[in-house]
């Protein structure tokens, strides 16, 4: 298997917090970037010493500039550079250097005159047992394309000397891949892998900016890799990310997240190049929608929700039988409502405030879950049961929460409650429809690469939304028969609603939970009748909506009553309605679908301005 290696400068931190963390998140080796070395306080020995005491091989110094098609004097110059850098190397360790191409405009050009600075470089380096690889950058000033780094490689003819292959390099400027099947595996030193999304930038901000790991970004990384792995190379597979978020947040969490990536990626293409991974993953389980949804509360705010529950339609269907945990249900929703004053859901009750501390998903095989999730990284969660109580196999999620993975051959309510009768009528909602969860927008790479890793979920587009206070990017994820969708809310912005929620919360987790139903409008009135009360939408927003749709008078009339929003796409149509927020924490949505995939995009905003008028603070004047 390719050893899994991560650069340096794809971290937050000083080198030696950098180290650390690659080496806890199970990484093999590690390229060291020149001004994580540059600016750290310890000698290149030193670093060298605390790499093996790591257990992490050092596959690579980077990067050296400006070297190959320089006139004299600088050509002489860059020489007596790169023998003090094999200086330094040994020092370190390694015995590679990586040699990005020339970008500055005193380079003469020429793949000759390239080739034979390469050769003679090649020539020192041998005299040492070190190696030099080339890398084409994709804003290079004479040699932006691999296929001429492999030229000059090619003519150089050297032992010494190989071409570095980056995926960001080849596929951002849209060079074609096949070429690199025809390079001998033996003559690439390394491999560097990024993804990235596709944005309208100049090539040199894009990947200074927004490099992320394989599976975040839109380019065809798998398709780069099938290439690679056709030459037969053998080497390590690297991560080199420039990404502004990952170089502010958490480096633990970003190692994490780089193994996950690359775990990831390997399997994706073990079936056909089995030599890529040790071993294949579990396969995805199959999801088949929400088990159930846990809110953890106290005595006081469990008797709020319970009386908000009513009215939505909900009854109480069960009682624990030695804790105190109600089971709330309709339709095949169902809700758990914990008030334990011990154990998991109380420890984030006081850290959280109320709110949802676990979200059970239907699965078709738990173990299969577990065991990926297991594989990829995920922390495993275990609390002791009491005897004959239900065990659910679970891992931490978003905001410290728990993710748990629930058979549908063993969801068996009874072993935990006590069935509780009900005169409730016909219910009137579905299914949980869909979980909206709020974080940081630097945590949203991360979250997207956990649920499409380790769940058989797919990403839609990225929208951007316009909250009164700022903007918010908002991203959904689907399984195939859409009974499960998540979407994750993020903003940079500290005053937009989901900012306010994870200051409120302190932290990331769910905002608002939605439930569809067949006959929203029916569905509304009743709840209206058990006293249930929803968002004030602006009569503006009716008007306009008459104006743009040629829907039916007494259709008008009831979205305006019921404070119901409305979009259409193509001939689907889609209803929507919120209650009020619950304690400052967290709403829910009632949704009603006709042939409509989306999640409302067009009324985010409505929404978003409703809510921030209902939760301005007392001091700010209503207008």
């Amino acid at each position: 298997m390719n050893k899994r290696s991560i650069a340096t400068v794809s971290l937050s931190g000083a080198l030696d917090e950098k180290l650390r963390a690659i080496a806890s998140a199970g990484f093999d080796a590690v390229e060291i970037f020149e001004n994580d070395l540059l600016s750290f306080g310890a000698s290149p020995r030193e670093v060298a010493r605390l790499c093996k005491d790591l257990n992490l091989e050092i596959c690579a110094f980077q990067p050296f500039r400006d070297f190959e098609g320089m006139p004299e004097p600088q050509r002489a110059r860059n020489f007596a550079r790169a023998e003090r850098k094999f200086d330094l190397m040994q020092e370190l360790g390694t015995n590679l250097l990586l040699i990005c191409s020339n970008v500055s405009p005193a380079s003469l050009g020429g793949i000759d005159r390239a080739a034979d600075d390469f050769r003679e470089l090649g020539d020192r380096a041998a005299k040492r047992s070190l190696r030099v690889g080339y890398e084409a950058l994709a804003w290079g000033r004479h040699v932006n394309d691999y296929r001429d780094a492999w030229e000059i490689v090619r003519r150089a003819d050297h032992p010494a000397i190989g071409v570095i292959l980056d995926s960001f390099h080849a596929l951002a400027p849209g060079f074609p891949t096949r070429a690199m099947a025809s390079i001998p595996g033996d003559k690439i030193f390394l491999v560097q892998l990024a993804d990235a999304p596709k944005l309208e930038l100049d090539i040199l901000s894009w990947s200074r900016h927004f490099r992320s790991f394989p599976g975040q970004g839109d380019l065809p990384v798998g398709e780069f890799m099938q290439a690679i792995a056709a030459t037969g190379y053998a080497g390590p597979l690297s991560l080199e990310i420039f990404n502004d978020q990952f170089r502010a947040g958490s480096a633990a969490q970003t190692a994490t997240d780089g193994l996950r990536s690359l775990i990831l990626l390997q399997d994706q293409l073990a079936a056909k190049w089995p030599k890529l991974a040790d071993k294949q993953l579990a396969p995805n389980a199959k999801t088949s929608g929400t088990g159930f949804v846990e809110f953890a509360v106290n005595e006081t705010k469990a008797s709020e929700l319970a009386g908000l529950l009513s009215q939505l339609g909900f009854r109480k269907t069960g009682k624990h039988r030695s804790k105190a945990v109600e089971r709330w249900s309709q339709g095949k929703v169902e809700l758990v409502i914990n008030c334990e004053t011990d154990g998991f859901a109380h420890s984030h009750y006081v850290t959280h405030g109320p709110g949802v501390c676990a979200i059970a998903l239907d699965v078709d095989d738990s173990s299969r879950a577990m065991a990926r999730a297991e594989a990829l990284k995920a922390r495993t969660f275990y609390q002791p049961v009491g005897p004959g109580e239900l065990e659910i196999p679970a891992i931490h999620g978003v905001g410290g929460s728990l993710l748990y993975f629930l058979d549908q051959a063993g969801k068996n309510w009874d072993t935990d409650f006590e069935e509780v009768a009900s005169n409730a009528g016909a219910d009137q909602l579905l299914a949980v429809d869909h979980i909206a969860q709020s974080m940081p927008y630097d945590e949203m790479l991360s979250w997207l690469l956990f649920y499409t890793g380790i769940l058989d979920l797919t990403r839609l587009p990225q929208m951007e939304i316009a909250d009164p206070r700022g903007l918010v990017q908002s991203q959904a994820i689907i399984n195939g028969d859409q009974s499960l969708r998540f979407v994750l809310n993020g903003s940079s912005a500290n005053r937009t609603l989901p900012a306010r929620f994870i200051s409120e919360f302190f932290g990331s987790g769910v905002q608002h939970v939605a439930f569809s139903c067949r006959d929203i409008f029916a569905t509304v009135a009743a709840m209206r009748e058990r006293g249930a009360e929803f968002l004030e939408i602006p009569d503006n927003y009716y008007d306009d909506i008459e104006a743009k749709y040629d829907l039916a008078p007494e259709v008008m009339a009831q979205l305006r009553e019921n404070q119901i929003l409305y979009d259409r796409e193509g001939d689907g149509e889609f209803f929507q309605v919120y209650t009020h927020i619950f304690d400052e924490r967290f709403f829910f949505e009632i949704v009603e679908r006709r042939d409509y995939q989306g999640f409302g995009a067009a009324n985010a905003a409505i929404r978003l301005g409703a809510q921030a008028r209902e939760v301005r603070p007392a001091s700010m004047p209503r207008i």
